[in-house]
């Protein structure tokens, strides 16, 4: 059943079905993403532990220097008020430091995923910094795409009212789509595949709304597990007041945790947006599923021939 329909088949049916369409798009990729992101928990571990130790060992070092005099009120320096300017700059820079090291836990998941990489467990490369600027370029589309339609609400809300406040209210979520349909460059670098941003926009064709409300719903899941993460450790504490050793094992275990879940659900959704766009390849060459069996067939048929002519090849020699 093919799930990814070209926009052009999709602009000759009746509107219905092409909601019908979308939505049959957007459970599959929402489906597939839950289910990668299940079936790779440990991989997450296996592939980043040296990542989530430099992480622990930041985020540790980070909460000393940012205990107050008083003692935690939350859970995390991350979560503290900040009272000096100079302790805000140092927040920010652990903010960023936790995002630099979460891409490097993402590449090394996606790598694992996707093409069974077994890079160095501590890896420095070129990848991760081209990555890390697309990210960069794509904040910024997202962003850019905000300001025409932030515009145009504002001149309809002037002539019509209702129409341009509804668009102002959609206006984030049309620009999340412009980003998901850029995004698939991120697991695309990440593998050292040579796609280009205007491939990857072609790729997602007929694609945009499914993942713009895919990426919606796991931010959602994402924020609340972050929030489960929250009051988890807020329990602990409850439990734990006044041991200064525990409160800073629960201040470094936030913001390292945190990183780690979502870098767990974003990088298995844009792993799905990748596979989803190889298989559509894959189809308009005629590879399917039968397709790979026949030629794995063929290749355990040929070894087997192999693997006899060697063994007589043996036997005469012995002789």
């Amino acid at each position: 059943m093919n799930l990814l329909p070209e926009s052009d088949q999709t602009d000759k049916r009746p509107t219905k079905i092409a909601l019908q369409e979308i939505l049959k798009v957007f459970i599959t990729l929402l489906e597939r993403s839950l289910a990668l992101a299940m079936a790779h928990q440990g991989t997450l571990f296996r592939t980043g532990w040296a990542y989530i130790l430099v992480l622990a060992a930041l985020n540790f070092a980070l909460g000393s220097a940012l205990t107050p005099s008083s003692g935690f009120t939350t859970v995390s320096y991350m979560t503290e008020p900040v009272a000096e300017a100079d302790q805000g700059g140092l927040r920010l820079l652990a903010l960023l430091a936790n995002g630099l090291i979460g891409f490097s836990i993402a590449i090394a998941y996606v790598r694992r995923i996707l093409i069974d990489a077994r890079d160095f467990p501590l890896l420095l490369s070129r990848r991760a910094l081209n990555v890390i600027v697309n990210q960069i370029v794509l904040s910024l589309i997202g962003l850019i795409a905000l300001i025409p339609l932030a515009i145009l609400s504002a001149l309809l809300t002037m002539i019509t009212g209702g129409l341009g406040f509804l668009l102002l209210l959609t206006a984030p979520f049309i620009s999340l789509m412009v980003v998901q349909k850029f995004s698939v460059i991120l697991p695309a670098t990440a593998v050292d595949d040579p796609m280009t941003w205007k491939d990857s926009w072609r790729a997602t064709r007929g694609l945009g709304w499914p993942m713009a409300f895919s990426a919606l719903v796991m931010s959602l899941l994402a924020g609340s597990l972050v929030g489960l993460w929250y009051l988890l450790l807020a329990g602990m504490g409850a439990l734990t007041t006044g041991d200064p050793v525990l409160e800073q094992i629960r201040s470094t275990l936030f913001p390292m945790g945190s990183t780690l879940l979502i870098v767990w659900v974003f990088a298995s959704l844009h792993a799905t947006f990748y596979g989803l766009i190889r298989e559509r390849f894959a189809a308009r060459l005629g590879l399917t599923p039968e397709t790979y069996e026949k030629a794995d067939t063929s290749h355990e048929a040929a070894r087997q021939k192999a693997d006899r002519a060697l063994a007589a090849v043996r036997k005469m020699t012995k002789k």
